[in-house]
């Protein structure tokens, strides 16, 4: 069940990342956007890397991709932009990117792996929550004030005078 629920993350975040980059609709590759960071924070999961896990969560999905997500919807006229892909070097970029796939492919197939049994180390969470909270605390309300003041003037920003 690991390895398919391995698979299964795999797979979702390389198909919403083909729709992030092919999508015509802004809104649509925001959303497929969701899906690939939470994709990505799986794959922490799978390394057991939980804290970057946490991270990923906390701060691509819950605070940029949203702030991306409510720029799109607070554009005025967004609907009238027509997102082109169309180019002239498209076919060459592709044909380039196949040739990379192809011989990176080719390399991890004939590359002799070191294979070791895995062990599950000790939770991280704890001793990074502990520092946080106690060694690092004037730093971290700093950063945080700092955000605030920036999600602020953003909004000052965006709003239209009237």
């Amino acid at each position: 069940m690991t390895e398919f629920s391995f698979w299964f993350v795999i797979g979702l975040t390389v198909l919403s990342a083909a729709v992030v980059v092919l999508s015509n609709q802004l809104i649509y590759s925001a959303m497929a956007l969701l899906l690939t960071l939470f994709g990505v924070a799986g794959i922490y999961v799978f390394l057991w890397a939980d804290f970057i896990a946490g991270v990923q969560l906390l701060v691509y999905i819950g605070g940029i991709l949203i702030l991306i997500i409510f720029g799109i919807m607070l554009t005025n006229r967004i609907t009238t932009v027509h997102i082109s892909h169309s180019n002239i070097q498209q076919g060459y970029g592709g044909i380039i990117v196949v040739i990379l796939m192809g011989f990176l492919g080719w390399m991890i197939v004939k590359t002799p792996w070191l294979q070791k049994q895995a062990l599950e180390p000790e939770q991280t969470v704890a001793t990074i929550g502990r520092l946080i909270l106690t060694d690092y605390l004037m730093p971290f309300e700093v950063a945080s004030i700092l955000l605030l003041g920036a999600l602020i003037g953003a909004a000052t920003l965006s709003r239209s005078e009237k």
